[in-house]
């Protein structure tokens, strides 16, 4: 009986919805439920975090699930402001979107099936605009069903990470 309870045990560590989603990625609080859609690790969390805020330096920030990466984003500060459908059309691997739509949002922000941009003024020793670029490696490109999922992450870690900056 305790051989069965212990395979039980086994089988249940090793379930994806048991791996904990971080209540902070990358520097920002978020509330777990809302990365939890767009985040499907199979083995536990962990950051490469390459960003300081103090600084205001472009640089990538990736939430890994082993050694893959499940959410990339990328933080940059830029003395003017950003296009985001030239950015999220074009073809590098830092800032392209898939199917990119502008949303209404407080910020101006685009969601596509893999990944969205936003854009704000904020000023920092980095420039006067910070733009968050975000993409999901593990969504395939045709899979029209994070849409949403890719937006509610944005208006909630968007504006949360502006007020991690220290924006004048």
């Amino acid at each position: 009986m305790s051989a069965l309870a212990v395979s039980a045990f086994a089988v249940s560590c090793n379930d994806p919805a048991d791996h904990e989603i971080p209540k902070a990625i990358c520097g920002t609080q978020i509330d777990p439920s809302v990365s939890r859609p767009l985040v499907t690790p199979d083995e536990d969390l962990h950051e490469y975090n390459r960003v300081d805020r103090s600084e205001a330096i472009t640089a990538p920030c990736v939430l890994l699930s082993g050694p893959d990466p499940v959410l990339d984003l990328g933080f940059s500060w830029d003395p003017n402001p950003t296009d985001l459908m030239y950015l999220a059309q074009g073809t590098g691997s830092v800032s392209h979107v898939t199917d990119p739509h502008a949303i209404d949002f407080t910020y101006k922000t685009i969601v596509g099936t893999d990944g969205a941009i936003s854009i704000a003024p904020c000023e920092t020793s980095g420039g006067k605009y910070f733009t968050l670029t975000l993409q999901l490696p593990q969504i395939s490109l045709m899979d029209q069903t994070h849409r949403k999922d890719i937006e509610r992450f944005m208006r909630a870690y968007f504006p949360a990470t502006l007020k991690t900056l220290g924006c004048k």
